[in-house]
C-alpha cells in the first residue's frame, strides 16, 4: 500500500511522507523538508526515511533539514538526497555547520545526487570524516527514473523555477492477487502452494486438491492490478511548454499533490516568481486525466478566510480536488 501524509498547515512550510509497504518490507521517502515538517513525526518514522527528495533548494523547501538531519546524520549504510544541479555544494555547507568532536567516531554515509536534465551525479560524504570531503563518484545518464525498490519507484521531472525545480512521481509495482472466489470454485483452499503459483512456478503444482498445472492455475486464479500511485509538483512555471511536459508525464496518476500559490487575480504575480495560480493546477490536473487533486502550498498573501476560495476556483475545472485531509 502506498500511504502519503502532507506535513505542515496551510500558508506555511509543507512536505511529503511516502510510506510504501508490502508484505514482505517497506520503504519511506521524504519530498522536501521545509520548516517544522520533520518535527512533527515520531523520531522512528525519521530514523527509517533513507531517501529524501527535494524539489528545489529555496529555505521554504529545505529549512527542516536540521531536525531531519539530527535524528539521522550517524545513521549506519547509505543515505540519500536526491535534489537539482547544485545540491552536494549547498548541503555540505548544511553538513558542516555543526561542531563534529567526535567524528572519527561516526559511521554514517551520505550520497548526494545532483539530478540534471540530461544526468546524474553522486557526490558522496562521510560522517567519520566531518563531512569536511566530497567524493565525487561519477554519474549516470539521467532516464528520469530516480530509484526503484521492491516497494516503489521514484521519477523526476525537471521544472523551471528561476531555476531547476524537480517533480515527483511515485509508483508502486504491479499487484498480484488471488482471486478468492475461483479458488473457491476449483474447491481449493490456500497454504504455500499459491506463494509458489505467485512466484512463476512452472509444471505440475502439489496443490490440496492434488498436483494441477501452474500455467492453468495462474491463467485462472491471478489478478493483476496496477499499484497506486501519486505524484508532487511545486513552485514551478506552468507555461505551455510545462503542460506539453507534464501531461503525457501525469497520465493514469492516481492522486497529484500540487501547489497552488495564487488565486488567478494575481497571474501576472505567479508568473513573475515562476509560480502557478490554482485554476492552472486544476486546468492541468483535468488535461492530464489524474484522478484527485491535492492542493498545497498556498501563498502567505491570503488571510485563512480566502482559502476556500481555492477550492472554489479549482473545482470548476477539476471536481474532485481537496485540500489533504491532514488540513482538516
Amino acid at each position: 500500500m502506498l500511504h502519503i501524509s502532507v506535513l505542515g498547515r496551510p500558508a506555511a512550510d509543507n512536505a511529503l511522507l511516502v510510506t510504501a509497504e508490502s508484505g514482505q518490507g517497506r520503504t519511506r521517502l521524504l519530498l522536501d523538508c521545509g520548516a517544522g515538517t520533520a518535527d512533527t513525526l515520531p523520531l522512528g518514522v525519521v530514523q527509517d526515511i533513507r531517501h529524501l527528495c527535494l524539489s528545489h533548494l529555496h529555505m521554504d523547501h529545505i529549512s527542516g533539514f536540521d531536525a531531519f538531519f539530527r535524528a539521522t546524520f550517524d545513521r549506519p549504510g547509505e543515505n540519500h538526497i536526491w535534489g537539482p544541479p547544485g545540491s552536494a555544494r549547498i548541503l555540505q555547507h548544511r553538513f558542516q555547520g555543526f561542531w563534529w568532536n567526535h567524528a572519527p567516531e561516526l559511521r554514517g554515509t551520505w550520497l548526494v545526487h545532483e539530478v540534471w536534465p540530461e544526468r546524474v551525479e553522486t557526490v558522496r560524504f562521510e560522517a567519520h570524516e566531518a563531512f569536511a570531503v566530497p567524493h565525487p563518484m561519477g554519474h549516470a545518464p539521467q532516464t528520469g527514473l530516480l530509484l526503484t525498490t521492491p516497494e516503489l519507484s521514484v521519477w523526476a521531472l525537471t521544472l523551471s523555477h528561476h531555476g531547476a525545480s524537480l517533480g515527483f512521481r511515485l509508483q508502486e509495482p504491479e499487484r498480484v492477487n488471488i482471486d478468492a472466489s475461483r479458488l473457491r470454485a476449483l474447491g481449493l483452499t490456500g497454504g504455500p502452494w499459491l506463494a509458489a503459483l505467485k512466484a512463476s512456478a512452472t509444471g505440475m503444482l502439489d496443490t490440496p486438491a492434488g498436483p494441477r498445472d501452474a500455467d492453468e492455475l495462474r491463467a485462472t486464479l491471478l489478478r493483476r492490478e496496477p499499484g497506486q500511485s501519486a505524484a508532487y509538483l511545486t513552485d514551478f512555471l506552468l507555461d505551455d511548454e510545462a503542460v506539453t511536459q507534464l501531461t503525457p508525464w501525469l497520465a493514469g496518476v492516481d492522486t497529484l499533490y500540487a501547489e497552488a500559490q495564487y488565486l488567478p487575480e494575481d497571474a501576472a504575480l505567479a508568473a513573475r516568481h515562476h509560480h502557478t495560480t490554482v485554476d492552472q493546477v486544476a486546468q492541468l490536473a483535468a488535461g492530464s486525466g489524474v484522478g484527485r487533486l491535492r492542493l498545497l502550498h498556498l501563498s502567505r498573501r491570503y488571510p485563512a478566510d480566502r482559502w476556500p476560495e481555492f477550492l472554489e476556483v479549482a473545482r470548476q475545472q477539476f471536481a474532485p480536488t481537496a485540500f489533504p485531509d491532514e488540513w482538516a
